[in-house]
This record gives C-alpha cells, sequence and structure tokens, in this order.
C-alpha cells in the first residue's frame, strides 16, 4: 500500500467515524422531537429502523451493493409498517439520511446496472413515503393525499436526499472516469515513448556486432587462432540485442517515431533551476556507457523527480540526487528537504509517477515514493541490468 492509499484509508476511516456520530445526533433529535409531539413510545419504532439502517450505511464500505440493497429493504419495510400502524412517518431525516449515503455510494462505485437498480429502488423508497405522509389518518386518507397537488414535507425530505446523493454519486464517478482516462494516457504516452528509444536499444547492439563481425573478418585473414574469441563477442552481443529488444518491443504501438537522448543526468542537474542539487554518480563509470535502455529511464526518474520538486515543493533548500550501481541492478534516489505539509495538501503522486512507475515496471524494476520521516519527500527506483551488464 502506498502513501496516498494509507492516507485515504485514514481519511476514509475518521469519516465514518464522523458519519456514526451525526447519525446518532440525528436520531435522538428526531426521537426527542417525536416524544415530545406524540407521546407514548412512538418514537421507538422509527429510532429502531432508522439506526438499523445508519449502521448500514456506516458499514457500507464492505459491500456497497448490499449495503444498499438491505437498508432500502428495510426503509420499505418500515414505510409498510408505519402505513398500517398509524405511526409517525417515514423514513424519517437519520434514515433519509442514511439511505442518501447508501445510494451516493452505491452510484459513485458500483457497476452501472447495479448503480442504477439502487438508485431506481430508492427513488421508490422516496416515492412511497407519500404513504405514511398523513399522520394519524386511515390508509385511505394517506391515498388521497397523496393523490393531491400538495408534496408533503416527509416526501419532499426523501425526494431532495436522493436527488443529492444521485447528483453526488455521479459526480464522483465522472470524476473517477476523468482520473482512469488521464492515467491511461499517461502511460500509454510514456510506453511511446519507449517505443521510440527501442530504435536506439537495437541500432546500440547492432552496430557492435556489425563492427566485431568486420574485425572477424580481418582476424581471419591474418590471425584465424583469435578467431573463435571475435565470434564468441559477437554471439554475445546478439544475445544481448535480442533481450534488450524484447524488455521493450511488447511496449511498440503505431506511429513510434525513433528519438535520441543524448543529454546525461549531469547534464540535467546543471540546467535544474531550482534549489541546490547534489549528485552523486557511481565512481569511475560514464553514464553514456551504460545500456540505453538504463540510461534513459535513469535519466526519466531524475526529471520527472527534479519537475516534482520545482512543482510541490517550492519551499525545499536543497535536493539529493543518487545514483548507485550495485551487481545486478541499478539504483536511484531522488530526496528534498522541504517541510512536511498535512496530509491534504501531498500533491506528488500525481500522473508523472504514473509514467515512471509504468517505465520501470516495464524493465523489471520498482518504484517507491512518498514522504521522509520528519521532512521533505523520497522518490526510489530500482532498475535490474541486463544480465551480461551484472558485475
Amino acid at each position: 500500500m502506498n502513501v496516498r492509499d494509507r492516507l485515504t484509508g485514514r481519511a476514509g476511516i475518521a469519516g465514518d467515524a464522523a458519519l456514526g456520530v451525526a447519525f446518532a445526533g440525528l436520531l435522538a433529535l428526531v426521537a426527542d422531537r417525536i416524544a415530545g409531539t406524540w407521546g407514548g413510545g412512538y418514537w421507538q419504532f422509527g429510532c429502531a429502523a432508522g439506526a438499523v439502517v445508519c449502521g448500514l450505511a456506516v458499514a457500507r464500505r464492505g459491500s456497497r451493493l448490499w449495503t444498499a440493497v438491505a437498508g432500502l429493504s428495510v426503509a420499505s419495510a418500515a414505510v409498510l409498517v408505519s402505513a398500517f400502524a398509524d405511526l409517525p412517518a417515514e423514513p424519517g431525516p437519520a434514515m433519509a439520511f442514511a439511505l442518501a449515503v447508501l445510494v451516493g455510494s452505491a452510484v459513485a462505485e458500483l457497476p452501472a446496472l447495479a448503480a442504477g437498480v439502487v438508485a431506481a429502488g430508492g427513488l421508490v423508497v422516496a416515492a412511497a413515503s407519500l404513504l405514511t405522509a398523513g399522520s394519524r389518518v386511515t390508509v385511505d386518507g394517506l391515498l388521497a393525499a397523496a393523490s393531491s397537488m400538495e408534496i408533503p414535507p416527509v416526501t419532499m425530505l426523501n425526494l431532495a436526499g436522493w436527488l443529492a446523493a444521485v447528483a453526488a454519486g455521479l459526480r464522483s464517478r465522472l470524476l473517477a472516469a476523468r482520473r482512469r482516462t488521464m492515467t491511461e494516457d499517461v502511460r500509454r504516452h510514456e510506453r511511446l515513448q519507449l517505443a521510440r528509444e527501442l530504435h536506439d536499444v537495437v541500432a546500440h547492439h547492432v552496430t557492435g556486432i556489425v563492427l566485431q563481425a568486420q574485425a572477424a573478418q580481418v582476424l581471419a585473414r591474418k590471425q584465424p587462432d583469435r578467431l573463435n574469441d571475435s565470434l564468441s563477442g559477437i554471439e554475445t552481443a546478439g544475445s544481448d540485442a535480442l533481450a534488450a529488444t524484447r524488455r521493450l518491443v511488447g511496449l511498440l504501438r503505431d506511429g513510434a517515431q525513433p528519438t535520441v537522448h543524448r543529454d546525461t543526468v549531469t547534464d540535467l542537474v546543471e540546467r535544474f533551476d531550482g534549489p541546490e542539487v547534489r549528485l552523486s554518480l557511481p565512481d569511475g563509470e560514464d553514464e553514456q556507457g551504460w545500456p540505453p535502455e538504463v540510461a534513459s529511464t535513469v535519466y526519466r526518474v531524475v526529471q520527472e523527480s527534479l519537475t516534482n520538486v520545482s512543482r510541490h515543493a517550492p519551499d525545499a533548500r536543497s535536493v539529493r540526487v543518487t545514483v548507485a550501481r550495485e551487481a545486478a541492478a541499478v539504483t536511484v534516489e531522488v530526496t528534498d528537504d522541504a517541510p512536511r505539509v498535512p496530509p491534504r495538501h501531498h500533491r506528488r503522486g500525481g500522473y508523472g509517477l504514473v509514467g515512471m512507475r509504468e517505465r520501470l515496471e516495464a524493465l523489471g524494476g520498482t518504484l517507491k515514493a512518498g514522504p521522509r520521516p520528519g521532512s521533505g519527500w523520497s522518490v526510489h527506483a530500482t532498475l535490474p541490468l541486463p544480465a551480461r551488464e551484472r558485475r
């Protein structure tokens, strides 16, 4: 679970706790009002039924469909009992609020068909409140009142709650669809970028094969005893070319054009217009000597991390970029010392991280990003090296 998921989970728990408190207060308030106007124990049934529906609303995250169906079923039963037993109108304010939460949650999260069924059920329950709208009258009188042009307050309350729930659910649903579309666009863009680099990877390895083949021809004429070493080098270079191509060719898309990345991480850091950057690279190694897919991915991770510092950490005083090469992988870590901000202001988990993660996972790597203990933000990427490059 990443940082954003943890923050979202905590916010959801706090929200449900606040919702439970609000339900309890509303149930108590309505029960007090009914006891004061109706007298006796008329408040007990409505309070019990309302408490059940409110409990289902608080527990909706377990199963949004079944909690909504159960809540609508309890509300329907409460309407019928109230109509025939001459009890206060149902669904009451607390139950109407809980039904709005259940319907809105279902519309926002469930598949279209299930969401539509729940929304229709909520509308039926809201309209059925007409049966109980006329307090202390017979069922015939209630139906007569329902056939008039006047809409009773309890029905207005339930219809307004239903409409607000559907509107809020649809808005959340549309925003989620928009986020999914943007995420897929970012992933597709990153795959296209990788596909463009396929040309460079193949050209890099094939050029080496051609040069070694030419050298082998010379050795065959002048030093035949060294020919086996040259042929072995050609075989190794060919294997590397196939391995690198397999890692990228699956991401190829129509219309991708080759592009060449000639800048290095050092060039990128020198051009960075922001806090001071301290760069640490593997000792005695030239970035331009790395396999093309590795060099371009390291460059991309550092580039996106520095961009996030510029956009989201204006108060950072320094940035540390560390690129380390181990036996089987290259690791990249970018950290800053920006002051900690409240969780609601964390904005660095955007679409740039989606693109970085897509690239790294396509090459067998991993990405971790989140706030550092105390202050600042950290991005840590691991990228496995091709077999020939490991040492």
